[in-house]
């Protein structure tokens, strides 16, 4: 996966790079695969041989305007003049409020921290530069850096990044001292606009061992108010290959609305193992690891609420729940909160859904990204089904009785093998339920 699959650019992206272990790289490895136009920032320092690898250098010297013509065309730089240190100077807030402005559509990322090219730091107090424009801050780490003694060597500041993590000099960097230092409102969090997005991108993990360690550090990141943990390897020669994957919060949503008029009773109540269906698919949901897990009501509202007493569920009612399953898709998508990067829909008719058949998909769709992720059983597409951020605007277009189903011709969508041929049975008729009932033992 590259980096720009990872982190889409939306026209008239704002970005910060922040931290240490690769920020540079991840500023101009993005610009380089976005394929249009994009406009590069420094607040802080920029070293000559960095500002390079862009295709236009402006340098804008303090207390000046910008320039009436400005380049449209592939990867420009600004940045204030290079001094004899050969590092550019970072540049004054009007300036970037400045580019802001005259960007428009144009991504504008922005380098707004520096660390002396070591893995690991830790801001100090006049840091990060972050202008309060940005909608995005990509927190950077080293994975380079765990492992080692806490030093100069490693990290940049290693006395606040002490202070932070409770080490000592000398120490060795445990993942939970990184992770101390990125949670931290004076680490990792500092300067982050309040609306912005925060995406923690750990590099330099350059084997399946190192990214699965990293990815190890995502419950708390994401606990902590991270929208996304990316385990990279921006380093690597194969620009296919730089990101591990990408672990953002998945939500659940159990469609248990409908009236089951073919089956003549409430299905959403119907037992499978002792409970009823919609406390075993919400109880399948919850083991999975979604979060948060909604439950759109309909018919037999209160019966169903009643029969999920003591789950760590969300309720919404679709009160217009006979119109068809779009209207409850579209209703559960509402209350999902802003940070879910993706939801996976499932149906009440299907309690035999295993939690591993679940995470199977969430897993899929951290490796390739793919809009929608699906199991196929027998050769046959199944349920239930991920549905990626990017599906969510046409998710609640849909109208009728259509359901999820009717993005598969619009989408590119990814297929988790499953073996088990029970996934498949859905309830709709009392000749549908005994067949279920012979898989319940």
């Amino acid at each position: 996966m590259r980096l720009i699959d990872a982190l889409p650019l939306a026209a008239g992206a704002r970005v910060a790079f922040v931290g240490a272990g690769g920020k540079s790289t991840a500023l101009f490895t993005q610009a380089r695969q976005h394929g249009n136009a994009v406009w590069l920032a420094a607040s802080t320092h920029l070293a000559a041989e960095q500002a390079a690898q862009a295709d236009h250098h402006t340098i804008l010297l303090p207390g000046t305007p910008l320039p009436e013509d400005l380049p449209t065309q592939g990867v420009t730089l600004f940045t204030g003049p290079v001094g004899d240190d050969g590092r550019t100077a970072g540049l004054e807030p009007a300036h970037l409020a400045a580019l802001h402005t005259r960007a428009g559509d144009f991504p504008l990322l922005i380098e707004a921290d520096g660390s002396r090219r070591r893995p690991l730091k830790a801001p100090a107090a006049h840091e990060p530069a972050i202008p309060p424009f940005v909608d995005t801050v990509v927190v950077v780490a080293g994975w380079g850096g765990v492992g080692q003694p806490l030093s100069e060597i490693t990290t940049h500041r290693p006395e606040i990044f002490a202070a932070l993590s409770g080490l000592n000099p000398g120490d060795i960097v445990t993942p939970s001292a990184l992770t101390a230092v990125l949670t931290h409102p004076q680490g990792g969090r500092k300067n982050v606009p309040p609306s912005a997005t925060l995406i923690a991108l750990l590099n330099q993990a350059d084997d399946p061992a190192r990214a699965a360690a990293a990815a190890q550090l995502a419950p708390a990141l994401l606990a902590a108010g991270y929208a996304a943990v990316i385990p990279a390897h921006l380093e690597s020669i194969d620009p296919t290959t730089q990101i591990w994957s990408v672990v953002e919060p998945v939500a659940g949503v159990v469609l248990a609305a409908g009236g089951s008029a073919r089956l003549g009773q409430p299905k959403q109540l119907l037992g499978w193992r002792g409970k009823p269906f919609v406390r075993a698919v919400c109880e399948t949901a919850l083991a999975a690891g979604l979060e948060p897990v909604v439950v759109v009501l309909g018919a037999q509202a209160a019966e169903v609420r009643a029969a999920l007493n003591g789950l760590t569920v969300q309720f919404v009612e679709n009160a217009d729940w006979q119109s068809g399953q779009s209207g409850s898709v579209q209703v559960g998508l509402a209350a999902l909160p802003p940070q879910s990067g993706a939801a996976v829909f499932l149906l009440v008719d299907q309690p035999q859904t295993p939690p591993e058949l679940v995470r199977a998909l969430v897993e899929r769709y951290s490796l390739t990204r793919h809009p929608i992720v699906a199991p196929l059983i027998d050769g046959q597409r199944g349920n239930p089904v991920l549905f990626g951020r990017r599906t969510f605007l046409h998710l609640a277009d849909l109208s009728g009785d259509q359901g999820g189903r009717a993005l598969f011709r619009h989408f590119d969508p990814d297929y988790v093998p499953w073996l088990d041929p029970a996934a498949s049975l859905d309830v709709d008729t009392p000749e549908d339920y005994a067949r279920l009932l012979k898989y319940e033992d």
